[in-house]
């Protein structure tokens, strides 16, 4: 199978990975690596996936993931933790220390996967129009900076695929609200009119400019999943659909050293 990885991220040895939907198991609208529970794929086959796509990105600690539901809250995970009573939380970010694997869920939305190279923390960010809207990055960045005591220039960052600007359309007035939140981080020309149809924005700027805003390096590992229906499961393109995984692991120790 295909897991899309950050060069910024690997070369200060954080493991982790971004999923297409390629080498897995699963029929029709969820062929063929979904790793979305409760969906309507079979919980026997979701499984099987998550085990092809964790023996691929090479994780060894316990996946820890939370009920995204398009809002602002972060939560904190450490191995004390219980995976089913996190994965019960209403939240759209995570912080893992010590023993953890962190992920978030995709099928249009844009994953962005944080690790400290001081101490070895990692944060995983799922954001939508309304996370961006509700600057969950920024307020990501803040908390991991917060629990670790780095900065900024500390952490490394990595944006996976995503829905890109050309299909990412959306009303006029959430148009002016995403262009509000780029305005804060000194990002413009984020929306493009189009005659006789509704503007698209471009998520990929406002969240390069909240990154950079602070400071944190990053890279981005492409793919744009609405247009790319052989590689990426799209909610707006298919709506009945699988899901994508981001994850990264937290570090046994610090990668202070790395290059």
């Amino acid at each position: 199978m295909t897991v899309l990885r950050s060069t910024l991220l690997t070369d200060h040895g954080f493991i982790h990975g971004f999923s297409t939907r390629a080498g897995g198991a699963g029929e029709p609208p969820f062929e063929s690596l979904n790793l979305g529970r409760g969906l309507g794929d079979p919980a026997a086959t979701v499984a099987r996936n998550h085990e092809i796509f964790r023996q691929a990105v090479g994780y060894q600690t316990p996946l820890f993931e939370v009920s995204q539901v398009h809002g602002d809250l972060i939560v904190e995970v450490d191995a004390t933790r219980d995976v089913r009573e996190v994965r019960a939380i209403e939240a759209d970010a995570l912080i893992g220390t010590g023993a953890v694997t962190i992920g978030v869920r995709v099928a249009d939305c844009t994953p962005i996967l944080l690790g400290c190279t001081r101490t070895g923390a990692v944060a995983a960010v799922h954001a939508g129009w309304r996370g961006v809207e509700n600057e969950i990055l920024l307020s990501t960045i803040d908390a991991l900076c917060a629990k670790t005591g780095s900065t900024p220039a500390m952490l490394v960052g990595a944006i996976g695929p995503h829905i890109r600007v050309a299909n990412f359309e959306v009303g006029e007035d959430v148009a002016e609200r995403l262009a509000t939140v780029a305005a804060r981080v000194g990002v413009t020309d984020v929306i493009r009119s189009r005659p006789d149809a509704r503007p698209t924005v471009d998520l990929t700027r406002i969240v390069i400019g909240q990154l950079t805003n602070r400071g944190v390096r990053h890279d981005d590992v492409g793919g744009h999943t609405f247009a790319e229906p052989e590689r990426f499961f799209s909610y707006r393109r298919d709506g009945l659909t699988g899901r994508l995984l981001a994850v990264i692991s937290a570090a046994a120790v610090g990668t202070e050293h790395a290059p």
